[in-house]
């Protein structure tokens, strides 16, 4: 008899696929900003204090403020360093170097494998031969969808350096987070996190992130749009549906996820006409697909 799959599990992958669905997007909008030649630390500030803002009024109009208890707050410090302090910043400035979405896709694509042992370590969780199997299925799959024609930057070794390390901070948010999502709801965790973010984020911000500062240009419906849909979409709501994700999850099946955000972001430029996805990378799409469902896949005791 064919196990049932309960409903909150399915809530749960929903949400994970909205989720890198709109992590995806953030590529085109971020793009965006790049291209009309806006510093990083000036849009990566502004999307992160505009989440925590958010959901700041959010939870006070819903009244689900809680204060951060005292045994707590050195990790929602931590929380904050790995992301989005280390991680934003490691992950835009090491595709900056590297000049290669592919080699710089492959690398966040290793996420998983450190995940898995964060969770074995950290928190008990049990990973079955078939879950590897379907993460090693993934990975090849991700490896598929990303390989593109590119060159690499002169300092794409250093890049790559970032890369990883954006890699661990990930790994290292999500273990944080799960510690704390049994005290603290999704959207809070995801509110002091941001907060914390932009306070170390400011300096950056006011070192580098207003260099050539021009408010006709700075302050423009084309600068803000794309800044709007980065705080409220692939910030505030993204990471809260995320942190529910890890929750009901765990860290390393959840990592899987993340790991599948190139080949959401292929689908949604293929799907907006900015990428034509080639038949190798369509079967590296299904493949993906497969590896995820056995990932996820729980033996049942009888």
């Amino acid at each position: 008899m064919t196990p049932k799959v309960h409903p909150s599990k399915v809530l749960t992958y929903i949400a994970s696929i909205f989720a890198i669905t709109l992590w995806g997007m953030s590529y085109i909008w971020t793009d965006k900003l790049i291209a009309l030649d806006i510093p990083i630390f000036y849009f990566v500030f502004v999307r992160i204090l505009l989440a925590g803002l958010v959901l700041f009024l959010f939870n006070t109009a819903y009244g689900r403020i809680k204060r951060i208890q005292r045994q707590d707050l050195p990790k929602f410090l931590l929380l904050a360093f790995f992301e989005p302090f280390i991680y934003f910043i490691c992950e835009t400035f090491g595709l900056k170097l590297t000049e290669s979405p592919t080699l710089s896709a492959m690398v966040i694509a290793t996420i998983p494998i450190f995940s898995i042992g964060a969770g074995m370590i950290f928190f008990k969780e049990k990973v079955n031969f078939i879950n590897i199997i379907g993460i090693l299925f993934s990975l090849v799959g991700i490896v598929m969808v990303a390989m593109a024609k590119g060159s690499l930057g002169e300092h794409f070794i250093w890049g790559v350096v970032l890369l990883l390390i954006a890699v661990i901070s990930e790994v290292g948010h999500a273990s944080i987070t799960k510690s704390l999502s049994g005290n603290y709801s999704s959207q809070i965790i995801v509110m002091y996190q941001f907060l914390i973010g932009a306070i170390y984020l400011l300096p950056l911000f006011v070192w580098k992130g207003l260099d050539g500062f021009n408010m006709e240009v700075y302050f423009s419906a084309e600068v803000w749009y794309p800044i709007i849909c980065l705080a409220i979409l692939c910030s505030s709501l993204a990471f809260s549906l995320w942190v529910s994700t890890i929750k009901n999850l765990g860290v390393a099946k959840s990592s899987i996820f993340s790991a599948l955000i190139p080949v959401a972001a292929a689908i949604i430029a293929w799907v907006l006409g900015h990428e034509y996805l080639n038949s190798r990378q369509w079967i590296g799409i299904v493949i993906s697909t497969a590896g995820v469902i056995l990932s996820q896949y729980t033996k049942k005791t009888i």
